[in-house]
This record gives structure tokens, sequence and C-alpha cells, in this order.
């Protein structure tokens, strides 16, 4: 078991959703050594400004949280942009690692990519069976191919790089623009804004059919510290809650939350995404000892109740996930 305590640690995206909660999970460890490279100073797509973000920092371990993400209308819009910044930024990070003899360096994949028509629940397993969800197939296969570099770096350099695939994240912080948000911010910014216009009614893509797994953010964040503390193996592991919900049964228990009252119509012109989701998380339990420990709707009242907080005291409403 590594002592994070004693290591420096580079955290890229540590200033956004996920990666906020991951940098309190290391400083409740005893982390004092935590560099989070910021945007504005290092573009992480430039190998150049890559291999600056090392000579500042001289990590010993790091954690690539950074990501260029959204939801489906935002996938949808900019492919090529998702496919190649998540692909480049990956790539030159884990490259400069291992070149430099950097100890250990984690990578954080995606539920996207998983095959569209995977079976339920997913196992690690399935991950080459087929081809991702058309609508994300871009961002997902670039994530994905972090774990082919991981594997052939270990192979043919004992390069010490892991793996790991959460699941749908929310909580409190996560990202409520409306141009890229997913669907839990994006279903709760709808119901409130409904409600303070008096609106009668809200548009919900899809059929309301298709399911999905979500994991609380904070829990999410302790998986990656465990994984990173007692894991140092070539698979890869999924991070999930075990709990499936449909888009239609999740926008009622968001509207009963909010206290939004009116009609939800379901936009059938607009697509589902992957017809359903939801994870094995048995390897994680197995390999590092971890589970998530926060109900559904115990985690959804905390991220509305956040939120409304936030909207009244007009505090940003996102921190983009490169930054």
């Amino acid at each position: 078991m590594i002592d994070l305590a004693r290591k420096r640690i580079v955290v890229t995206g540590g200033g956004g959703f996920l990666g906020r909660h991951v940098v309190a999970a290391l400083e409740g460890r005893g982390c004092g050594g935590i560099v989070v490279p910021r945007r504005a100073r290092y573009d992480l797509t430039r190998e150049a400004e890559v291999k600056r973000l090392y000579e500042d920092a001289r990590p010993e371990i790091v954690i690539h949280l950074a990501a260029v993400v959204g939801g489906i209308g935002a996938n949808r819009e900019h492919p090529g942009e998702f496919f190649y910044k998540n692909l480049i930024m990956g790539t030159t990070l884990m490259e400069e690692a291992r070149l430099r003899g950097i100890g250990k360096f984690l990578a954080v994949g995606t539920i996207c990519a998983y095959p569209k028509f995977t079976p339920v629940p997913f196992r690690e397993d399935d991950l080459w069976s087929g081809y991702p969800e058309e609508t994300n197939a871009p961002y997902g296969l670039a994530k994905k191919m972090l774990l082919v570099q991981a594997q052939a770096y270990r192979e043919q350099y004992g390069f010490n790089a892991i793996f790991v695939l959460p699941t749908n994240l929310y909580g409190p912080g996560d990202n409520f623009d409306p141009a890229s948000s997913h669907v839990i911010p994006a279903l709760i910014r709808k119901c409130l804004e409904a409600q303070e216009r008096g609106d009668d009614h809200i548009e919900v893509w899809g059929t309301g059919t298709a399911t999905r797994e979500f994991l609380y953010v904070s829990d999410c964040a302790e998986g990656i510290v465990a994984a990173l503390e007692r894991f140092d193996g070539p698979e890869p592991v999924n991070l999930g809650s075990g709990e499936e919900i449909s888009i239609g049964d999740l926008i009622l228990l968001i509207a009963d939350v909010t206290g939004f009252t009116g009609q939800i119509r379901f936009d059938h012109s607009k697509p589902d995404g992957q017809p359903r989701r939801k994870l094995d998380t048995s390897r994680a339990q197995r390999l590092f000892g971890w589970h998530s420990t926060t109900d559904f709707p115990t985690g959804l009242r905390a991220t509305v109740d956040w939120y409304r907080e936030a909207r009244q005291a007009e505090r940003p409403m996102y921190t983009p996930a490169t930054a």
C-alpha cells in the first residue's frame, strides 16, 4: 500500500467537478504535495506544456482526470474535438510520465467506452465486445486508448499505469451549464427554472426508457484514491453504485425532490443514447476493497440543495473538467 502523504502528486483536472473531490480525499490522507495544473497555465493538449508541467511539479504520481466532456448534445456537436483533445492529453501525459520514470499513473476512463449493447451488468471483460454507442463513441474510444496505452507500457516497460472506469457521476459542484451538462444537473435545472417561470410542463430528450447508473462524486473520489493506494494491476476496474434507474423514473424523482408539479413530455425525436447502463463493481471490491456508500435519494437531495444555494448566492454553476 502506498503512503500517499509522502508523495508529490499531480492531479490533472483537479479544479473540476470530480477533481476537487479527489483532491479533498487526498488531503484527508495527509497529502500536502498536491499540484493541480490550471488550463490557463498549462495546455495539456500540447507536448511542450506537458513537459513544462512535469519539470515544474516533479511529481512521483499522476492522476489524470482532465477531460473535454459533455452530454449527448455536446458529444454530437463536437465529436472531432472530443476525440482529439482527450486522446492527445492522455497519450502525451502518460508517455512523458514513462520517460521521466514517474512511479505511478492513474488514468480515469469512462463508461462511454463500453459497447452499445453490452450485457447488463457491464463487466470489464466486455469492453472489447462491440462498438460504443454512436453519439459518444469518439469520446469513449479516445478515453479507452488510455487503457491500451497503460497495458502496453506495463508489458514493454514495466510502467505502473492503472485504469478505472467510473459510471455517470453526480453531486454537489456538478456542471449545470445547459450547453454541456449531463442528465441529472440538466433535469434539476429544467425543473427549478420551470418552477420559477410558472411553466406547466418540461421537455425531456428521448423516450424515458433508457437506463443509467449514477455514482455520487465523493464515493468515486474515494474509489480512485483507494485504487491508487492498493491496486497495481493491468486490469480495467469499474467504479459504480450498482443501482440502475430509467430516465423516466429519474425525472419523476427529480421533479419530486425539486417540487416541480407540471407535466413531463418526452421528445421522441431526440436520442436516448445507450439503451442500458449498469456496472458490475465486484472487481473493485475484490482488488482494493472499495464500494459506494451513498444511496441515490440521499445523494440526489444533496445535489439539489447545493444547486439551490449556488443559484441564490450567484456562485459559479460549474468548473470545466479541464480547469
